[in-house]
């Protein structure tokens, strides 16, 4: 009988192909040597996900949600199949199996499903025989037998959801990167690797951009208190700890910086200026299961005021539907659409106790001529909306300003 439980989840490019998932398997093996059970969730190979998007927009372009929950589930499901296989090669027990054939039940929101309960029987008795179980990200199941998705990087979700349904002792996230560094390292060839953030600073980093982990991911681990450790499929190297605040004699001010490309900029236009017009407004993006970003209004001094917000890319269209019915309603002048749009963001627990942060930003920022057109800001984090092809400038002088190249 084989002592403790771990989840591990690997991503779409640790099994990009036949090499990677063989190499997988030898990093799966290396803890069952150790004897540890071991439950891993898969994501679907490569760029599958995104290459069954394509496919379903060239015969629709506005596909059903429904329909396309159908067709990239599908992705994982290859991927958990032929992980099996690899490791039946090796001589292991090991079982591949669907998100509704373990019982992983959601709510009904297609391509953004939230996690209502896991059903662990099954599991558990198939760990009870020794098996390994390989489990498909990223998917689950109505109460109706519907299938759903969990949204962008759902499978760290199911990972994170199954390690605190069955009481694992840990959750290992594996990727194409070391860990959660200071900065993207594509953008910034100094960025720093973090060998522990807190969950709230992580959390912060993954709303703005930083897609080492899903956002609903790290809240899940942050409400039941499970450490995630990131870490590469590529080498051996120690990953970054993710888990709750540890007290340190200096807190660093900022700990890491992000670009977020995927947003999206709406303004409307001449805006009727009394009560109750904004939250018709944004109840109605939010009936349609649209998460708001950043909001700002202009002070009005004539009667009417724009109201300018962001939203992810993928709910654009729907967006622009909404909010061009509701200008109408209320006799706003016009609606402008901006994809020309990128967030850079500043994220670090040190902020709750230095000032001046957010002057500094302005200032750096300034002193390359990039222009702000929105601003947010919360304990640990400014946010900055800045045209798209100023991104990756306003990261790397802010790194440098901040110093994070620095231990």
């Amino acid at each position: 009988m084989r002592k403790n439980l771990y989840v591990l989840k690997f991503g779409g490019t640790s099994l990009g192909n036949v090499k990677r998932i063989e190499e997988v398997a030898k990093i799966i093996t290396s803890y069952i040597k150790r004897r540890i059970n071991i439950v891993v969730v898969v994501s679907a190979m490569g760029d599958t996900t995104d290459r069954l998007i394509k496919l379903a927009k060239k015969i629709n372009p506005y596909p059903s949600e429904r329909e396309l929950d159908m067709l990239i589930s599908t992705g994982e499901q290859v991927s958990g199949a032929l992980l099996a296989m690899a490791l039946h090669k090796k001589g292991l027990p090991a079982l591949s199996l669907t998100a509704p054939q373990v019982g992983i039940i959601t709510d009904t929101s297609h391509m953004k499903a939230k996690i209502l309960k896991i059903k662990t029987k099954k599991i558990e008795k198939e760990l009870r025989d020794d098996k390994i179980i390989i489990v498909t990200g990223f998917q689950g199941m109505t109460p109706e037998k519907e299938i759903t998705t969990l949204g962008r990087g759902g499978s760290d979700l199911s990972a994170v959801a199954l390690a605190v349904a069955l009481k694992a002792d840990r959750c290992e996230i594996y990727t194409d990167v070391e860990g959660i560094f200071t900065a993207d390292p594509r953008l910034v060839p100094q960025a720093r690797k973090i060998d522990c953030i807190t969950f709230d600073e992580m959390l912060e980093l993954a709303s703005c951009g930083a897609q080492v982990l899903q956002t609903r991911a790290v809240e899940v681990a942050k409400k039941f208190n499970l450490p995630i450790c990131v870490r590469s499929s590529f080498t051996k190297k120690e990953g970054t700890i993710v888990m709750e605040r540890k007290t340190l004699i200096e807190e660093p001010v900022v700990r890491g910086i992000t670009l977020a490309t995927d947003e999206v900029k709406i303004t409307i236009c001449n805006v009727p200026d009394r009560p109750g017009i904004a939250a018709v407004i944004f109840e109605a993006i939010a009936n349609r299961g649209i998460n708001v970003d950043m909001i700002v209004q202009n002070v009005s001094h004539k009667k009417v005021t724009d109201i300018s917000f962001t939203v992810g890319k993928q709910d654009a269209h729907k967006a622009l539907d909404i909010v061009k019915r509701i200008a109408k309603e209320i006799r706003a002048n016009r609606v402008i659409f901006d994809e020309d749009v990128a967030k850079v963001s500043i994220v670090g627990v040190g902020m709750r106790s230095h000032s001046g942060v957010a002057s500094r930003v302005f200032k750096v920022l300034a002193s390359h001529k990039i222009n702000i057109e929105m601003i947010s800001t919360s304990e640990i984090n400014i946010s900055c909306i800045i045209k798209k092809k100023e991104g990756g400038k306003a990261v790397r002088a802010l790194h440098k300003a901040f110093e994070l190249d620095k231990k």
